[in-house]
């Protein structure tokens, strides 16, 4: 299981240093044996069952909302969106409606 932990630090480091930042650990103690070079992606075979693709009809002040915030976060805003509604799912949110009389 060490050896495991050892290849996932390792392949963290490759990663940075692809970036340009080299690490001292990448300096130093990298592992000759790995060649992350040739490795090839391979997409999550679960990845289907994570998400499903759906159309929604959102105001324009919604939208410019979550891209304003995607703006200050990092994080696109359809992710953002999909981050507020799960947790008002796993908090059991209810919406409150009041209709004008």
């Amino acid at each position: 299981m060490l050896a495991f932990f050892d290849l996932v630090w390792d392949f963290f480091n490759y990663l940075i240093y692809k970036e340009g930042r080299k690490s001292l650990y990448w300096k130093t103690k990298m592992r000759k044996e790995y060649d992350f070079s040739k490795m090839k992606g391979r997409k999550n075979p679960h990845a289907k069952k994570l998400k499903k693709q759906v159309t929604l009809r959102l105001g324009v002040d919604v939208i410019a909302y979550f891209k304003g915030l995607a703006q200050e976060t990092g994080i696109p805003y359809q992710n953002l969106i999909n981050l507020y509604l799960k947790e008002c799912a796993h908090s059991r949110k209810k919406l409150i409606l009041k209709w004008a009389v």
